[in-house]
């Protein structure tokens, strides 16, 4: 195999300057790929970890990356409250678009749930925002907005209060 050449600690700036560029450009694997570097070189770098968590997110379902998991675990590295928030409900945005997406008949209610949950971790990250910074409320609406414009509804359950054994 190969051995991936080290990112000088001088590079690092400017190679936090290109992931944004390629995820711009929709190349997140490129952008995955110079976080790594980053963080293999500043291992609790938080923009470089906020990045990688985007740049899997946003190659969910693409077929070339996309681990959920991993995404979740890098979540729980992140310093701030807010960012936990935010990047949790980035991940579940994520899920739920790629699932109506590329999804069959009948995923709506999952679609649905996904989504709630990311809107749960965006109302939670706008409490903890700093005055000006309305990111995680501008999410929540597109969830809302989501939701609203497909006519996504939860999974029926059981009818309420009555109990039907006897």
């Amino acid at each position: 195999m190969f051995e991936l050449k080290p990112l000088p600690r001088e590079g690092i700036e400017v190679a936090l300057e290109k992931v944004e560029r390629y995820r711009l450009l929709g190349e997140p694997w490129e952008a995955e790929s110079i976080c790594r570097d980053v963080l293999a070189v500043d291992p609790e770098n938080q923009e470089a970890l906020r990045e990688l968590i985007g740049a899997i997110a946003q190659q969910i379902g693409s077929g070339i990356g996309g681990d959920v998991s991993e995404a979740v675990r890098l979540v729980g590295r992140l310093r701030s409250d807010f960012d936990r928030e935010y990047y949790a409900g980035i991940i579940q945005e994520r899920r739920a678009k790629e699932l109506l997406a590329h999804g069959t008949l009948g995923v709506g209610p999952a679609v649905y749930d996904l989504l709630l949950k990311a809107m749960e971790y965006y109302e939670k990250a706008q409490a903890l925002s700093h005055q000006g910074d309305d990111s995680a409320l501008l999410r929540w609406n597109t969830c809302a907005r989501i939701i609203m414009q497909h006519n996504l509804k939860a999974a029926p359950g059981p009818p309420s209060g009555k109990r039907r054994d006897g």
